[in-house]
């Protein structure tokens, strides 16, 4: 069984402009990019679990119904602490533009800290643990929390990944991240993430020009030259990946990704869209479409072509989680690979 780990939000997302007060109302959504993850992992039939803090209040009580309705073992969920965390993004934004809004300090998650949760009970008949950069990133004793969490999981032989999603608004509290995460990424078996990300949360050089090149084997051949360092530098690591998304003027993107383990790197097909819906939990699907195929020991490319896919089409859905199905994911990769 997979366990996801991290912290689960309420995202509210307003229409912009003002138009929300207008209309006095805001939709809101339960997510949390490990909690992204388990939906998809739900929905793929690969038996999963979800792992993290919320309080003893009827709105958690509604919260985990609704995680266990998705078909996600609620065992791994802890309660203490006052609060559940949320943040406010106006819809068609993205996580990392300015108008991300967080209300999560001093929620119930921000409380962890060693010793404060039994790690071998909630990782009771798990096979592989999924953790984000984002928790890391809240407080000192959080990060501490996760360093313990995926210690305990090494030593139990459990996989281990990790998304290198970089939050700079959420690193506050007085340490750069290249202190914190290299100690978690030392017991991490899959990485995924980008050249910006692991040189922002890991050190490892990025070349701050190559944005002037903007072609695409320069890119590819970095994210190569990344993975290989990643690699060297942390040895439990077999598999890393890397995902670009360029914005495309007025409202699309492109995207592409790629896959490198046992010293070759495979790269998925180009996407291109001139609009998109939401670019929110799109990484988490790639993550997602990325575990469901490593789980299942499909061929190295199967798994970059279906999780690039994965993620490509989330940006055409409303929400945190996607909703899409295996078949709808594989007949669009079977289209666009006859075209090729």
């Amino acid at each position: 069984m997979v366990c996801c780990f991290g912290e689960l939000l309420l995202r509210f997302s307003p229409i912009a402009n003002g138009e929300w007060i207008r209309q006095t109302a805001m939709p809101v959504y339960v997510g949390g990019a490990e909690l992204n993850v388990a939906t998809a992992l739900a929905k793929w039939n690969v038996p999963v679990k979800y792992s993290t803090v919320l309080p003893e209040n009827s709105l958690a009580d509604d919260i985990i119904g609704y995680v266990s309705s998705k078909g996600i073992d609620p065992s791994g969920i802890v309660r203490f602490g006052q609060r559940v965390g949320s943040y406010f993004l106006p819809q068609g934004s993205d996580l990392k533009n300015a108008g991300v809004i967080y209300d999560r300090a001093h929620s119930a998650f921000s409380e962890l800290a060693p010793g404060k949760v039994d790690w071998d009970a909630v990782l009771q008949q798990t096979s592989w643990l999924h953790v984000s950069a984002i928790s890391p990133a809240l407080t000192a004793d959080v990060a501490a929390a996760c360093t313990e969490l995926v210690a305990a999981a090494a030593a139990k032989g459990i996989t281990v990944s990790i998304d290198l999603n970089y939050r700079a608004r959420l690193w506050q509290y007085g340490v750069s991240p290249v202190d914190i995460m290299p100690g978690i990424v030392e017991h991490c078996n899959v990485v995924m993430g980008n050249i910006w990300a692991a040189n922002a949360l890991l050190g490892i050089p990025v070349d701050a020009d190559i944005h002037v090149k903007n072609q695409q084997p320069d890119y590819l051949n970095h994210a190569l030259e990344t993975s290989k360092a990643i690699q060297e530098r942390f040895p439990r690591c077999t598999v890393v990946a890397n995902t670009f998304r360029f914005d495309k003027v007025p409202t699309g993107l492109r995207y592409y990704t790629t896959l490198y383990t046992d010293g070759q790197q495979y790269v998925s097909p180009e996407l291109l869209t001139d609009s998109v819906v939401d670019r929110v939990g799109s990484g988490d699907c790639f993550m997602a479409g990325l575990i469901y195929g490593l789980y299942n020991q499909h061929d190295p490319q199967q798994i970059v072509n279906f999780a690039a896919e994965a993620a490509f089409g989330k940006l055409q859905e409303f929400g945190d989680a996607t909703n899409q199905t295996i078949d709808a994911i594989t007949q669009r990769q079977q289209m666009i690979t006859s075209l090729l």
